[in-house]
């Protein structure tokens, strides 16, 4: 089934802040205004894990690798959208310096969640503004499931999708979760927006919505949820998403809302924990990020809050927790890192984990008897 797929960047609220290039004044007025370094305790979290060693592909418009800010940092993958290239690279190349951005010079520019990862580019998608979308939407194809699996075969720990379903698709795709379910099966973890129609239609968004996906939601400067943030059952947690500094094209900076770049902060997360903890699995990774939160909700989920709001330092916490040797295996119903499971409390997986382990110590035992049986024969 061929969709459009679109940013999930609110571009109406996005406004220009450089001039034609990156000067000095523009480039410290840029890092000044990440006000989500303070909140997600970056520079704490840094101490623990910068994000080497990892890499994160960006499934979006692609990545402008000639921004000073990322200069060295991205890996050019296809461009699977099957259209030239009009307008191109704009929201890509935001998401990327969210996620990877190292500034430049002294303490200018954006930088990342994860300034120590590698960026793996592909091209999946284009721009709001472009006049060639019309032709993307009978022909792309499956794009994003395609990007997927390439991501994968090429590498990729962790995977941004900072886009959702359009052109009124929204119920999802079979290559698409297939894809997704190929990527977790090899270890890769998945992130995508939750959508920015929280306030009007309110739509289950593809592809945060698949099952073993990272769905991420927004939050402004007070930790409220951003009024166009969806509220879904499948949210994991929320991030900064108002009033956000980002790298654009090659040589400026722009400031904009959308559950895009809270999933973009979210992904770069996820490289943190990645790079500290190179085999843990993408539901323990995803456990981690939900337990690491602030402003936890009572009943520790709610559809507007998720989990409740991402935090870098207290997710390698409780990587670190996880990563303990009582904590490696997974939960019953979580075997594939998909969903969370019952909810706290239920004891269905405690009488069902029970009668596995004793069928399994059962027949360990009459295979055991029988073989001594043989044996002495």
């Amino acid at each position: 089934m061929s969709r459009l797929i679109v940013p999930a960047l609110l571009a109406v609220l996005v406004v220009g802040i450089a001039a034609p290039s990156v000067s000095d004044d523009m480039g410290e007025i840029a890092r000044a205004g990440q006000w989500q370094v303070g909140v997600l305790r970056l520079p704490e979290a840094w101490r623990l894990s910068r994000g080497a060693g990892v890499l994160v592909a960006v499934l979006d418009t692609g990545v402008n690798s000639r921004h000073p800010d990322l200069e060295g940092t991205v890996i050019q993958g296809p461009d699977l959208t099957g259209t030239a290239r009009s307008l191109w690279g704009q929201h890509g190349t935001a998401m990327a310096s969210l996620i990877a951005g190292r500034g430049h010079g002294d303490g200018r520019g954006v930088i990342g969640v994860a300034p120590e990862a590698e960026v793996l580019s592909v091209r999946v998608t284009l721009e709001n503004g472009d006049p060639l979308r019309e032709k993307q939407r009978s022909g792309a194809g499956d794009a994003l499931a395609k990007g997927i699996r390439y991501a994968v075969d090429h590498g990729a720990d962790v995977i941004s999708m900072s886009l959702g379903g359009g052109s009124g698709s929204w119920e999802g795709s079979a290559p698409e979760e297939e894809a997704v379910q190929y990527a977790i099966g090899k270890g890769a973890v998945l992130v995508a927006s939750s959508g920015n129609d929280g306030d009007t239609a309110n739509r289950k968004n593809f592809p945060a919505a698949y099952p073993g996906v990272i769905a991420v939601g927004a939050v402004d400067r007070g930790l409220k949820v951003a009024r166009f943030s969806n509220r879904q059952d499948y949210l994991s947690v929320v991030a900064p998403g108002t009033e956000i500094v980002t790298a654009d094209g090659s040589d400026s900076y722009v400031v904009g809302d959308g559950t895009s770049s809270a999933a973009a902060m979210v992904a770069g997360i996820a490289a943190l924990v990645r790079a500290a903890h190179p085999d843990m699995s993408p539901y323990l990774v995803r456990r981690a990020i939900e337990l690491g939160t602030r402003k936890r909700p009572a009943d520790g989920h709610s559809r507007a809050y998720g989990h409740g709001v991402a935090n870098a330092l207290l997710a390698l916490r409780a990587a670190d927790r996880l990563g303990a040797p009582a904590a490696a295996l997974p939960r019953p119903g979580a075997y594939f890192g998909f969903g969370d499971g019952p909810p706290p409390g239920s004891r269905v997986p405690v009488v069902v984990g029970m009668l596995v382990l004793v069928a399994a110590m059962s027949a360990r035992v009459i295979v055991r008897h029988r073989r001594r049986a043989r044996d002495s024969t």
